[in-house]
């Protein structure tokens, strides 16, 4: 009995996606429950499991495009899982893969491998072969680069013609945008068009956080089983910040002004396959230990590949930290449809006046960008000021004050 295997309904929203890879290959056997492919969305990637076990013939390449409920693949469910669990290979040409040829054997050349040949004016026989009969642009880029590598001709004789550093034909690689980062591009570009986006700066010392961080922090990880990371604290920053500046937590829907009451904080997290923006729901309920495991949680799903929809999905403030990558100050771009986004920065010590004094201290710039629509200038610095406030004196967010 044949299965077939199409591609699953992985959110409202999402109509199409790609395969990035495939973890079973076609022609072997796969165990019910086994993950098959890669399903790669605008919004989150999920792995594909197979329903059945049986033999496995897939019907879509990696990186192909495929559409919900497309065909991607049949199981037979009738096939014999053989000895060892790998389906048996097709028989293998028993020629030589050695880098000859034979002299009476036509020899075809690629059209790539041809032009390389004429720019660079090889003689397209003297090009050593790594498959029998074909000349590949590989063979002509390794043959080129082994003449410029051998010992250089005596004065009298003309000089061969140098190999470029990069072989012709590989000075760029030309690839589609993967769905999530045309998500990005997409919102980014949108959030440019559609808000009116201003950047309000500020500065604040860590001072204070880093002490207590220095002085609980092996008591907190062992009663909590997790480090006490500088997010919890301006989580709990933002959140008291936007019950003093509500403004900040509201957005724009068409000509409507929509005020949110509830502090659903969005958190970027880097992956290989672009930025993605997990939620941690009522963070005003929270305490730094169940923040901490919520965000730990969050940035392994994020670069498993295994956030779902619903964990992207309902934030109304986004915290961005690019201090972790080095970057000492930025401009944030919101994450629509957000009226806020607070840009965390690199700790540098700086020289800065206190009492009357230069004093050393480790500072961190702030960064708020804004929809100027709905926020004023007052209520954006405000705002900031809040933030600096419960950081440089984190007793704040301990007693409520």
């Amino acid at each position: 009995m044949n299965i077939e295997v199409k591609v699953p309904a992985v959110g409202e929203s999402v109509t199409s996606g790609i395969i990035s890879e495939w973890l079973k290959k076609s022609g072997s056997y796969v165990e019910s429950g086994e993950v098959l492919f890669v399903l790669e969305t605008d919004k989150v990637s999920s792995e594909i499991v197979a329903e059945k076990a049986g033999l496995l013939t897939t019907k879509a390449d990696e990186g192909a495009a495929v559409k919900i409920g497309e065909i991607v693949a049949i199981i037979d469910t009738t096939a014999a899982k053989p000895a060892g669990g790998a389906a048996p290979e097709a028989p293998k040409d028993s020629a030589p893969a050695a880098a000859t040829h034979a002299s009476d054997a036509p020899v075809k050349t690629s059209p790539a491998a041809r032009r390389l040949i004429e720019e660079s004016g090889v003689e397209p026989g003297t090009v050593p072969q790594t498959s029998p009969g074909r000349v590949s642009k590989q063979d002509v880029a390794t043959f080129l680069t082994s003449k410029s590598e051998a010992p250089s001709a005596p004065p009298a004789q003309a000089a061969a013609p140098a190999a470029p550093t990069v072989p012709l034909g590989q000075r760029e690689t030309r690839r589609k945008l993967s769905p999530l980062r045309r998500k990005i591009a997409s919102q980014l570009v949108s959030a440019q068009q559609t808000a009116a986006i201003l950047t309000t700066f500020n500065e604040c010392d860590m001072s204070a956080v880093m002490a207590l961080r220095k002085r609980t922090q092996d008591a907190f990880t062992k009663r909590h089983g997790v480090k006490l990371g500088f997010m919890s604290f301006f989580i709990k920053a933002v959140v008291e910040s936007l019950k003093a500046v509500p403004a900040i937590n509201s957005r724009m829907d068409g000509d409507d002004h929509v005020q949110n009451s509830y502090f659903d904080i969005g958190v970027a997290v880097g992956t290989e396959k672009g930025l993605v923006v997990p939620v941690v729901r009522d963070a005003d309920a929270k305490n730094f230990a169940d923040l901490e495991k919520e965000l730990s949680a969050a940035a392994q799903k994020a670069r498993d590949g295994k956030l779902r929809i619903e964990d992207l999905q309902g934030g109304v403030f986004t915290i961005s930290n690019g201090g972790i990558y080095g970057s000492l100050l930025s401009t944030p771009i919101l994450n629509p449809p957000q009226s806020g986004i607070l840009g965390m920065h690199t700790i540098q010590e700086r020289p800065v006046a206190r009492d009357g004094e230069v004093v050393i201290r480790p500072m961190m710039y702030l960064a708020l960008s804004y929809d100027h629509r709905v926020v004023d200038g007052k209520e954006a610095v405000t705002f900031l000021i809040r933030v600096k406030d419960c950081i440089e004196d984190p007793t704040r967010l301990l007693l409520d004050l």
